[in-house]
């Protein structure tokens, strides 16, 4: 069984995440022609459900079925609906028909973070009327009354989502973090050739807790605590030449599991208190990691540790990595002091806010005063 949709609206979908971003982002906007190409758009929830539907079907059903929400919009139609809901103020758009498919997909890359390799074939599906020649899927699937979601429903109950940081899945997830024959920052020094490494340490005036919240809580809308100019440079670099860029971010605001996309980064491992190892997904010539550790201090406190490692391949990734060497200690030597010293401000502020607490709710005890 096959099903064919258009647009899925849903949090964590690419074509809703583009869909989000350009209304978001851009009050005014010029467009391509095909902004006004019809097409069916449909809730994850219903396809979701046509999904598990089709799996008890019986062996003799060896089709395709269209399925498609109850409305048939064009693009335009979709971002104006979209601001409605959002609470933004109406969008105005332009078409202009010189814009083609691989122009448009240079120009999706750059306003929202879906790369342009994976917009490309978006846009160049929005060239062509994508509407439903039938509805046969009912018969083997029964829509239940208000099923399939209307578009405005669809769009309230995904933003909800992302609001409220309940993005399981992301079309980001779809990258896997590497080849199983990839070399490994755990591999002994003489497996796989050469590994750079730029390693810094530092004591922490704070509980581990304290510092593990700062480390799974890095990335996304909290930055990345060093020099944020050549972050958000090197992720324009990155963007240019068809990269990643930084504009992923993160699927959760707080809590991050293997295989997370975390802006340019991959998580490759976590142990929850311990270690957050990241490979990086940006364009490079070799791999890199980058790794997060939270260590006893011999003293009996805490340390952070921090290690930049890089496999460079061929001779462009020796030379990548003795150019950027230099800057290194502003960039890995600012994320440690920063990194820590946000520890310390986050368990301060924590202690203030549980005696406050403790001080508003508590009642005083002793002697009673008689008059």
């Amino acid at each position: 069984t096959v099903l064919r949709a258009a647009v899925v609206i849903g949090s964590g979908s690419a074509s809703f995440e583009m869909l989000r971003y350009l209304t978001e982002r851009l009050p005014v906007m010029v467009t391509p022609s095909w902004v006004h190409t019809r097409t069916q758009p449909i809730g994850v929830r219903d396809v979701l459900r046509y999904l598990v539907g089709s799996a008890t079907m019986g062996a003799e059903v060896d089709r395709t079925f269209d399925i498609g929400g109850p409305e048939v919009l064009t693009y335009s139609e979709m971002m104006r609906r979209y601001a409605a809901v959002a609470g933004l103020p109406r969008r105005l758009i332009v078409p202009v028909p010189m814009l083609t498919p691989r122009l448009s997909s240079h120009w999706v890359g750059l306003v929202t973070p879906v790369p342009a390799a994976l917009a490309r074939p978006l846009t160049e599906s929005l060239r062509y009327e994508v509407v439903c020649g039938e509805h046969d899927i009912a018969t083997y699937v029964p829509d239940p009354p208000g099923r399939p979601l209307p578009f405005d429903e669809a769009l309230a109950l995904a933003l909800r989502r992302v609001r409220e940081a309940q993005v399981v899945t992301r079309w980001t997830s779809a990258s896997a973090p590497g080849a199983p024959s990839d070399p490994l920052p755990t591999d002994p020094d003489w497996a796989g050739g050469s590994l750079y490494e730029d390693e810094r340490q530092s004591p922490v005036d704070a509980s581990g807790e304290a510092l593990w919240r700062v480390i799974e809580g890095i990335g996304g809308e909290n930055g990345w605590y060093s020099f944020p100019l050549a972050w958000a440079v090197r992720g324009w670099l990155d963007r240019f030449v068809g990269g990643v860029g930084l504009r992923r971010g993160r699927r959760d605001t707080e809590r991050l599991r293997v295989g997370d996309s975390l802006d340019f980064w991959r998580v490759e491992e976590i142990e929850p208190g311990r270690l957050l190892r990241l490979r990086a997904e940006m364009r490079l010539p070799g791999l890199a990691w980058l790794e997060m550790w939270v260590e006893a201090d011999p003293q009996g406190g805490t340390r952070y540790r921090q290690r930049a490692l890089f496999h460079p391949r061929g001779l462009l990734g020796h030379v990548y990595w003795w150019l950027v060497f230099p800057f290194h200690a502003v960039v890995f030597g600012g994320m440690t002091r920063n990194i820590t010293q946000a520890a310390v401000k986050g368990a301060q502020a924590r202690m203030n806010g549980a005696l406050t607490v403790g001080i508003r709710s508590g009642r005083p005890k002793g002697r009673t005063s008689q008059h």
